[in-house]
């Protein structure tokens, strides 16, 4: 179908470097998306420990046992609610993520279609007689291929989307049930 070697080298190594930037550009928005995540974790991690040290000092200097197991109940619901807090942290970072990778694979994938269909109409003009059955074959191939990426881009948005729909109903009833529970919620109404 290519006239040319020399198309076919070209076209073997646009294909190539649209597949390596598209790699590239999703490698590097994972790792960002991994970097938030562990300075996330990190922080959190610290967090937990001083407060979790300055818990068990203010526990260590009750003078009763109804006192010591007061303070200690008194622990708890802060620590629900930095639960909630890094959840929904969580879910943001991973939706911002995911939100990212979609536009990368769309630009880049819109590009490399673009460059596909130019090439074929080059190659296309210089067919030779005969071969229109062949050639229409090959585009009705990329129309296909490209549908079904579309189809697949709106069904993976929509997954996305039902997931995190579903964490942030999670997060919200965590939420709702720790103020419900919390002695604080129960003193404020």
């Amino acid at each position: 179908m290519f006239s040319t070697p020399k198309q076919f080298s070209a076209a073997t190594k646009s294909a190539f470097e649209s597949q390596l930037a598209l790699m590239t550009s999703l490698t590097h928005k994972a790792f960002e998306g991994v970097e938030k995540l562990t300075a996330l974790n990190i922080n959190a991690a610290r967090s937990s420990m001083e407060e979790s040290n300055a818990a068990l000092k203010h526990m260590l200097s009750a003078k009763t046992p109804q006192e010591f197991f007061a303070l200690g109940s008194a622990q708890s619901q802060p620590g629900t609610e930095k639960a909630v807090a890094y959840a929904r942290s969580v879910a943001g970072i991973t939706s911002e993520l995911q939100a990212e990778l979609t536009k990368v694979t769309e630009t880049r994938i819109s590009e490399m279609n673009q460059k596909v269909a130019t090439l074929i109409d080059d190659v296309t003009k210089g067919a030779p007689a005969g071969s229109e059955s062949v050639v229409a074959m090959f585009k009705s191939a990329l129309g296909n291929a490209n549908a079904g990426y579309e189809q697949l881009s709106r069904t993976t948005k929509q997954a996305v989307a039902t997931i995190e729909g579903n964490v942030n109903n999670a997060v919200t009833q965590m939420s709702e049930a720790v103020e419900k529970n919390t002695p604080r919620a129960a003193a404020k109404k």
